[in-house]
């Protein structure tokens, strides 16, 4: 696997990381900066939010974990880890696209920022792989 497919992957893992940590622990420090919500809506979406902060946890260990795998000689483990997570996130920032441009939380076009930060890194793996 390339270099740079693999720079690609821990960066992706490591926004995961600290979109886990925001959505997860600082909802009610972050609701506002990053996802537009006010904060008479933190203690609606706090259960949500904490759910899907552990998701970004879990995509993040499991390209740690192909990583991981692939600088131990487990090259296949590895490789098949890193475009299964991969995929996932890249489809799961269409998925966040869609959403947005049906207005499911709030004004259309507010999602971009995310959908890139969770959609480009694992775009650039699965390109370099």
């Amino acid at each position: 696997m390339s270099v740079v497919a693999q720079v690609a992957a821990a960066v992706a893992a490591l926004i995961h990381l600290v979109v886990w940590v925001c959505e997860a622990f600082l909802i009610h420090r972050v609701h506002h900066s990053m996802f537009r919500q006010p904060a008479s809506d933190v203690p609606a979406i706090r259960l949500w939010a904490f759910g899907v902060g552990f998701y970004n946890l879990f995509l993040a260990c499991g390209l740690i974990a192909g990583l991981i795998a692939l600088h131990s000689g487990q090259e296949l483990v590895g490789r098949t880890l890193i475009f299964y997570v991969s995929w996932f996130m890249v489809l799961g920032s269409v998925v966040l696209a869609v959403a947005d441009q049906l207005a499911m939380s709030r004004p259309r076009n507010q999602a971009w920022g995310g959908v890139a930060a969770e959609g480009v890194p694992p775009l650039v793996v699965l390109l370099f792989a």
